[in-house]
């Protein structure tokens, strides 16, 4: 479409979206999320939906905030990452090793995802209070700045809500 102008119209996909593997083609964007042991989000960030999983890994661990806690100095960093078998790459477990993490991500063809399944629930139960939020059901944003900062409200909500409790 061209306006008066002779200008094009911007493209209708924004930024950080990419052709989607399982919906036909159809651009969308993935959340990408860590969370601690009860489910309490520490860092999100979101990518296109053809990006693999274990691109994401890196920027995540680095967005993890000093955790205060009861006792001691504050903790930079996780002791321990369980992750499922999509991020389980040699880079990503010396990378994880470098910086004093210990990681528990299942290794393809090895182990099974049942045992996995112990700590994985946390996160689907995060990401499924995602869900609940209509606003990151369907990308409505075409920058991906906005789409973002709804999804630092949606993960603060729910922090908000898990500490009233």
């Amino acid at each position: 479409m061209r306006d008066r102008l002779g200008e094009h119209a911007r493209p209708e996909k924004g930024d950080l979206t990419g052709p989607n593997p399982v919906d036909r083609g159809k651009y969308g964007s993935k959340i990408h999320l860590i969370t601690e042991r009860t489910g309490l989000p520490l860092s999100v960030g979101i990518s296109g939906a053809n990006l693999h999983d274990s691109q994401a890994l890196e920027p995540l661990v680095r967005g993890i905030p000093p955790i205060r806690s009861r006792r001691g100095p504050r903790r930079r960093r996780p002791a321990k990452l369980h992750a499922d078998k999509a991020y389980n790459n040699r880079h990503l477990r010396q990378w994880l090793r470098l910086r004093h993490i210990t990681p528990r991500i299942a290794r393809k063809g090895v182990e099974t995802s049942q045992k996995l399944g112990r700590h994985r629930w946390t996160i689907e139960r995060t990401m499924a209070w995602l869900a609940g939020c209509r606003r990151l059901h369907r990308r409505y944003e075409r920058q991906a700045i906005h789409f973002l900062a709804f999804t630092s409200i949606a993960c603060t909500l729910i922090c908000y809500r898990r500490l009233t409790n």
